[in-house]
Formats: structure tokens, sequence, C-alpha cells
């Protein structure tokens, strides 16, 4: 089999499983890069981007400038969308902004102070600014273009006035570019949106603003997307069909209040040639019966004609009504889309109270969830002013840019005022301190609302407080004095002690020295009774020695005496006569 091309199908120019064609996945390990650069990049996002406009939504009603029509037309139509967004701008509006500065440095203070003054020093307040930037809920999107002042103090123009007179570049204002006034977008090569083009009224003139002078601010990143997603996106389709139903609803009311109109001609009028008298007949009965309304101008004319044969009225207008009840609740199924497109923001909790089902711990639960979903948008606005504006402020007035404060937004969601009391009461009983406490004493009375503390007061408690500093300073330095004279007598105590223990010590030491003298001399006498001892048994042992061998020489002696007198005529040594104590003893 032979493809296209000539060749065999599967074979391209460059052998097996090859080819040349654009799009295919027929990469060999050859055409793997080896040598890129780490600072290059290779892949794109994948975003669908023709001419400036983006293709990634799949519904062609809610792509470009129609999607604008349609969110607003869902913000501002609809009641259930208007109480939404109605409830996240009061919640994000009772957010405090602080500005925190980048370490307890003198210097980072002052920069942090800067920034707190720009922001107080701008031709609109900074609620303003919050409010234009949550549109971006609503249409996935919002961009503000940032104008800047030289801070001169007065000016007449008032778009140049300031508080301040230092000379340094501030917030001048920073307005919405609104969405409707949208044309298309400017990407560079890597996918990076780098400018708007706006066509806005009254001049409807082509304007771009590049995006290294203005903020966007989006619900999501994905692909790097600068139109976000719609917070309305996943109600749209409950909203469609809310809406359609609304509207024959009200038709139906209308029909049913007023009645169906039912108009009887002649049957040739029907078939009456256009400007005929007939014709016109059935025309102003067609308009009369498509107008029937029930206001204070209801009401018909009719003209009274008869048949000469049947002697019955020519033309006859009625309104017929319906009997019974319809077949579907109309009621329930709109409610049931209106608590769909709630839950879709998980903002459902607004129809708590209007249902037959519910609890206040359900509540309870449903919008702290709410809240911590608002905390996140209110986060990442604070993120684009911390990431973006902020540094671009302090190059443009020569500051280095190194440590820099950022902006630091509240919680949407209070701290419970009984939990957070049980909390310092527990604290406290473990042991730990927290007042006196200038801080969160502050930011207690914030939370509950309570009036703050005047500065007569605070002047008062300071003076207290340094009374009762050096009330303590001077406990602490009579304490300190006593324990140092503790101390003294003690050292003395010590002292003689040591002096008692050095003299016990040396009376030890002279009685062991005796005891070890007793204890020598006793081993020496003892050394000395043995050796007599000894010396007794070696004199004893001799002694018995020497009587021995005189026993053997004496019955020796008698043995040869006896063999002498066995033995006649030979006379051996010791033979004749015998005397002494020889003699005796025989």
């Amino acid at each position: 089999m032979t493809n296209a091309s000539g060749g065999l199908s599967g074979y391209g120019p460059d052998g097996p499983g090859r080819t040349n064609t654009p799009g295919t996945a027929n990469v060999s390990e050859e055409d793997v890069p080896t040598r890129s650069s780490p600072y290059v990049e290779l892949g794109v996002t994948g975003l669908k981007r023709w001419s400036g406009y983006v293709e990634e939504e799949f519904l062609p009603a809610l792509r470009g400038r129609k999607a604008v029509q349609i969110f607003k037309e869902m913000a501002e139509n609809d009641a259930i969308v208007g109480a939404l967004l109605f409830s996240v701008d009061m919640l994000v509006r009772a957010v405090q902004w602080h500005v925190q500065p980048a370490s307890s440095d003198p210097m980072d203070q002052q920069a942090a102070d800067f920034v707190q003054s720009c922001m107080e020093d701008m031709s609109h307040t900074w609620d303003e600014l919050i409010t234009e930037v949550l549109s971006m809920l609503v249409y996935g999107w919002s961009w503000h273009e940032v104008i800047y002042k030289k801070r001169q103090g007065t000016n007449r123009n008032q778009e140049l006035n300031s508080n301040h007179d230092d000379g340094l570049i501030g917030w001048r204002k920073m307005p919405i570019r609104a969405q409707e006034t949208w044309l298309q977008w400017v990407f560079d090569e890597s996918g990076e949106t780098v400018a708007l083009v706006q066509l806005a009224p009254p001049s409807y003139q082509r304007t771009v603003i590049p995006r290294s002078k203005s903020l966007l601010f989006r619900t999501t990143p994905s692909k790097n997307n600068p139109e976000g997603r719609s917070l309305l996106r996943n109600a749209y389709r409950s909203w469609y069909f809310k809406k359609r139903l609304e509207e024959f609803e009200g038709i139906g009311i209308e029909r049913d209040l007023a009645g169906l109109p039912v108009a009887y001609l002649p049957a040739d009028y029907l078939n009456a040639q256009q400007g005929t008298p007939q014709y016109k007949m059935v025309e102003s009965f067609r308009r009369m019966v498509r107008s029937v309304r029930r206001d204070e101008q209801e009401g018909v004319i009719m003209p009274m004609a008869y048949d000469e044969d049947t002697k019955q009225p020519l033309y006859k207008f009625e309104l017929m009504t319906s009997g019974g009840a319809r077949q579907f609740d109309t009621n329930t199924i709109i409610s049931r889309y209106e608590q769909r497109i709630l839950m879709t923001v998980l903002a459902d909790f607004i129809m708590v109270g209007h249902q037959d089902t519910g609890s206040y711990a359900l509540h309870v639960d449903k919008t702290g969830i709410f809240r911590t979903a608002l905390n996140s948008i209110v986060k990442s606005v604070a993120d684009v002013f911390n990431r973006t504006e902020i540094p671009r402020l302090f190059a443009l007035n020569g500051w280095s840019i190194d440590r820099l404060p950022k902006l630091t937004p509240t919680d949407v969601d209070p701290p419970d005022l009984a939990q957070l009391g049980a909390f310092i009461q527990q604290m406290t009983s473990a042991g730990m301190t927290f007042f006196p406490d200038q801080d969160l004493e502050g930011f207690l009375r914030t939370t509950a609302k309570l009036p703050p503390i005047s500065p007569e007061m605070a002047a008062e408690r300071e003076q207290q407080q340094a009374q009762q500093q050096a009330m303590e300073t001077a406990q602490q330095q009579m304490e300190l004095a006593q324990a140092h004279q503790g101390l003294q007598s003690g050292e003395q105590q010590m002292d003689q002690g040591d002096q008692q223990m050095e003299h016990a010590e040396r009376g030890q030491q002279r009685d062991d020295e005796q005891t070890q003298m007793a204890a020598e001399n006793a081993g020496r006498q003892a050394e000395l009774h043995q050796l007599n001892l000894s010396t007794q048994g070696e004199q004893g042992q001799m002694q018995r020695e020497a009587h021995t061998m005189n026993v053997a020489r004496f019955v020796q002696s008698y043995k040869d005496a006896e063999k002498a007198k066995q033995t006649p005529g030979v006379e051996g040594p010791g033979q004749g006569k015998t005397t002494g104590k020889y003699q005796q003893k025989r």
C-alpha cells in the first residue's frame, strides 16, 4: 500500500515510522534537544489565542465581548446573583488593610509608613478601589491603570493635590478600565500579556495600555489566561433555565389572570386580499388579541354588526380561562435553580431560613467555608500589589528594593469572641500573662467593636505603668541589696565553716597519724614476737635433735657391748669393766 507521496504507508522520507508532517507525534530520540540552555523557554502554556482573542471557552455565547454582556446581565438583572455579589462586596470591604514593615529597623518602618501614606493620598478611597477590583469576580479579570503624581502639597488641580510635601512620587489613582470597553489583548512570543487594547466611549478610539503601568487582577491564572474565569461561569446554565422559566411563569400568570383572548370573524375575512377592508379588519383584531393586558387602560371597542341570514354578530371577542392547576410547580423548579447558582460559589447559606429545613450549626459551617474562600480572594489581591506595584513604586523613587513592606489584609471571618475569651482564660490559668499589652487590647477592642482608648486614658495608663515599673525597680533593688547582704553573711559563715572544717581536718589528720603509728608499732611487736617464737622453735628443735643423737649413741654402745659378751676372747670397744651410770643402768 502506498501513500499520497508515493511511498509505502507508514514510511516517511526519513525511514520507517518517521514523517515530516507537522503536528505528528513521530519524534525520535535524535530530535530531543540535548544542549538546550536552562534560561530558554522551549514550550508554551497552550492557551488558545488568535489575533489578540482567547478561544478557551467552548460556548460561543461566553467568548469575548459576548461573555462580558452575559455576565453583566447576570450580575445586574438577577436577584440571587445580586445578593451573592452584595454579600461578597460588603464582607471584603470590611477587611482592614495594613502595611507590614520588612523588619523592626527604622528605615523599614519608614518605608511602611510611606506606602500607608500613598494609600490614603489618592483621589479615591481604598475601599472604592477594592470594590472596582472585585469586578473580577463577575468577569474573571479586572484591569487597572496606575497613575502617579509628585507629592508637592496643595495644588489647584485636585488630581495633583497631595497631603504631603516631600517631593516623593506617590499614587494618584488606580482607575479601572471597564471590561465592556475591552477590545483585544496583546501577547508577546512567549504568551505573556503585555498590553490591553481599549475602545471606550465617547471617542471610541483605540487605546493601547501597557501592562508595565497597569495591574491585572484575575480569579485564576490557568494557562496564564488574562481573562481568568468568572465566578458566575458554573452558574450560567442554571441561570439560563431560571431566566426562561421566570419568563414563562410571568406569561402564564398574565394569561391566567387576563384569560386567553379569542376573536371570531367570518371565514371569508381570513382569506381577504391585502388592502381590502376585510383584511384591515383582520389585522385590527390580530393587534387587539396580542395587546390584551390587565391594567388601568384595559378595554375593547367592538363594531356591532349582524349577519343578515343568521342574525348572529359578525364579530365576537372573548377571554377563555383555563380550569384546574398546572402540572408542574414552577416555584419549586425555580428555587432549585437558585440554590444551584449559590452552590457554585459556596453561598447557599443565603437560602437558610427561606426553606423548611436547616439548622444553625449547618449555617455556621457553610458561612465558615464561604469566608475562607473570600480570604483566599483577598490574599490574591494583596499578592498583586506586593509583587508588582509596591516594587514599582519604590523603583520610581530610587529606593532600594531589597527589603520591601507588604500589604497585609485582615481575615474576612472575624474571630468568635466567646472562643477567643475562653482561649485567653485557659492560657491565663496555665500561667501565661497577656496584660498589660496595648496592642492586644487594641485588637480585642476592634474585634468586639468597642470604642478605642482615649489619648488621656492612654497617657494616664502610661504614667501608672511608669510608676508601677519604678516601684518594681525599687523593690527589685531592695531585694537585690538584701540578697547581696545575705550573700556576704553567707560567705562569712562559709569562711568560718571552712576554718572549722580545716581545724577538724587537721585534728583528724593527727589522729590518723597516731593511729597509723600505733598500728605500725603493733605490727613491729607482732613481728618481733613471731621472730622470738620462731627462734625458740629452732632452739627446741636443736635440743630435740641432740637428745635423739645421744640416745642413738647409747643404744649403739649398748648393742656393741652385748655383742662383745656373746663373742669370748675378743674385746671390742667398750669391752672390759663397766663403770659409771652405764653400770648403774645395767
